[in-house]
């Protein structure tokens, strides 16, 4: 498997490069659109819009639903255009993340002023190499 800090790294580096440059005001498919053609300058293998199946208790849905990016085939990247981010931006990913069982993905904001409180890792059961602050499906410790 590829490093996956090094993805993720080429990934927020990419992506703070495009905000800085071009600012909050685009569209998502836009800044999809330039994310995904800087990354593949840098030598990564990114699809676009990938549809995904899900089964469920017997049941197939096919193309249930579209990730905005995949990079290198291990990092999942959902990239959204509002004020703040919520939980539920989070949960979404961490759900793709496990029905794709997909290690780690990125949340990614161009909605705000700073692309730095837009920006989230996702980890779906893998053991963390990021900043605790930058995970949201942290255990708890029970007291």
């Amino acid at each position: 498997m590829q490093d996956l800090d090094a993805i993720s790294g080429d990934v927020v580096d990419a992506a703070l490069k495009i905000h800085r440059d071009l600012g909050p005001g685009l569209l998502e498919s836009v800044y999809e659109m330039l994310l995904a053609a800087e990354l593949e300058r840098r030598g990564h293998s990114v699809s676009r819009q990938q549809a995904i199946d899900v089964d469920y208790d017997g049941l197939h849905f096919p193309a249930a639903f579209r990730i905005d990016l995949i990079v290198d085939n291990c990092l999942l990247v959902e990239i959204k255009l509002v004020e703040k981010l919520s939980q539920a931006h989070a949960k979404q990913l961490l759900t793709y993340l496990k029905l794709t069982q997909q290690p780690v993905g990125l949340l990614i904001n161009f909605g705000g002023a700073t692309l730095k409180e837009g920006l989230k890792r996702i980890v779906n059961d893998l053991n963390p190499s990021a900043s605790s602050r930058l995970r949201v499906n942290q255990n708890t410790p029970k007291h």
